[in-house]
């Protein structure tokens, strides 16, 4: 494998004191998913300083270790590149990667949909080119930048992902990324607990648009009433809308959901497509159209588009659906474990209504970052869960609200946390049930989906 990092490349990006010279094939920065070869970069985090684990890095194979003190047990011909600050570093080395990349980068940002529509994008892109976008959700400020560190200079695309949870974070990341196309995916009530209102949110999902490079498109939500925020970030660049408006480029004209996926049909700058996804929900054919969109200004054809999109599933932890073994049959699992917001929820829940069931379980987690608004935003959840629910499970302090505002009789168990919620609801589940799992990434819902899931499950679908 040709490297991906040579030694004059880390010192011309970090200005670093290469203390032995290596070149690297990857980067990586946890030692449980390094490969050989990569350059390991020791972050100091909140959980952990990424220097306890140099010696380990090394020891697993990595090509060489970021610091920016000498970690201990580590030899002292040991191949490092020192630096005054290892996230600096990486940013660094994220600049100097962009700068060489000589194909067109789409950023995807949004309040829900970021990571399928990223994953859609790349499943269309691939058909047309060398394609590296962002490993599942690494979207924020290490995330973002190890991603354009592991970008290959010859891609003819790169698919990036931009997150933020407070004001002012997306900016920077833009300015890194310097897309070719921006793309949001939607404005709604997540982090509101940070930002204050929704219109705080959009004022910050549009700063994406300020890292466009020159001639370069925003692609944007036609549907949503905060369109004006959104395009007082434009400036000179192309606007791109897509949704059910008429006002929009790339437009909705028909979604028919089922148990099994989405037949969509759109109409790309005049031009009519269909397809059908196996991804059910309107909200799927939302991000399809983005994904549309996106591919649109990048000026690859709309039907091929189309065409390569078909059967896109999504993937585990965002709306996944795999059957899972019990005793005397099996039941469905609607994997949505990975996040939650108000909407995404909703959305979770029609999509939970479409497939045949004896019963309808729900699994919910807390909805977090929503500040005061949280009790308010989980309570307001009850006539959407008794319009699909035949029984609710909860965990976290804020889903008590929604547990105690349904009716008795849906109520299945409430727990303080989801490892104490997973062996109860395990424990209820039936042949011919459906089940939804759905929570806020730091409820840690995975807890519940790992206790009904035996390691190896079949899927309900390709993935």
């Amino acid at each position: 494998m040709s490297a991906l990092w040579s030694p004059q490349a880390l010192l011309a990006a970090t200005g670093g004191l290469l203390r032995a010279p290596f070149a690297a094939t990857g980067v990586s920065i946890d030692t449980r998913t390094l490969r050989p070869g990569d350059l390991f970069v020791a972050l100091l985090g909140e959980h952990g300083d990424g220097h306890a684990h140099v010696a380990a890095a090394l020891a697993k194979g990595a090509a060489g270790a970021m610091v920016h003190r000498l970690p201990e047990g580590v030899a002292d011909d040991a191949k490092l590149l020192q630096v005054a600050d290892t996230l600096e570093g990486l940013r660094a080395l994220a600049a100097f990667a962009r700068a060489r990349f000589a194909g067109r980068l789409v950023a995807v940002t949004g309040s829900v949909g970021k990571t399928t529509t990223k994953e859609m994008l790349r499943r269309i892109c691939t058909a047309h080119g060398k394609t590296w976008a962002a490993e599942a959700s690494h979207n924020n400020q290490w995330g973002l930048p190890l991603t354009l560190a592991r970008l290959p200079a010859h891609a003819a695309f790169c698919i990036a992902e931009i997150g933020m949870n407070h004001a002012g974070e997306t900016a920077p990341l833009a300015a890194l990324a310097r897309p070719h196309v921006a793309v949001i995916t939607a404005i709604a009530p997540a982090h509101v607990g940070n930002l204050g209102s929704i219109e705080a949110i959009a004022d910050e999902k549009a700063m994406v648009l300020t890292g466009l490079e020159r001639e370069g498109v925003a692609v944007l939500p036609a549907d949503t009433p905060l369109l004006d925020r959104l395009f007082a970030r434009v400036g000179d660049a192309r606007v791109i809308l897509f949704g059910e408006a008429a006002t929009a480029t790339v437009r909705l004209l028909a979604a028919q959901a089922d148990a099994e996926g989405t037949d969509i049909a759109a109409r790309v700058d005049g031009q009519e497509v269909a397809l059908r996804i196996a991804a059910p929900g309107r909200h799927m054919a939302m991000n399809a159209l983005a994904a549309l969109a996106a591919a649109h200004a990048l000026g690859l054809p709309a039907e091929s588009a189309a065409a390569v999109l078909a059967g896109f599933a999504p993937g585990a932890g965002r709306g996944a659906r795999r059957t899972v073994p019990l005793a005397g049959g099996t039941a469905l699992l609607l994997d949505e474990s990975y996040n939650a917001s108000p909407v995404a929820v909703r959305a979770a829940l029609r999509v939970l209504a479409l497939p045949p069931a004896t019963r309808r379980v729900v699994v919910l987690g807390d909805m977090l970052e929503l500040g005061a608004h949280g009790p308010a935003e989980h309570a307001a959840l009850a006539p959407d869960v008794a319009a699909v629910a035949d029984l609710l499970f909860t965990c976290g302090p804020l889903m008590r609200g929604l547990f105690e505002a349904v009716p008795a009789a849906l109520r299945g168990a409430h727990a303080a946390d989801s490892q104490a919620l997973a062996p109860l609801v395990a424990a209820a589940l039936r042949s011919g049930d459906a089940v939804l799992v759905k929570g806020s990434l730091g409820s840690r819902m995975k807890t519940i989906v790992q206790a009904i899931e035996p390691a190896e499950t079949p899927a309900a679908e390709a993935r």
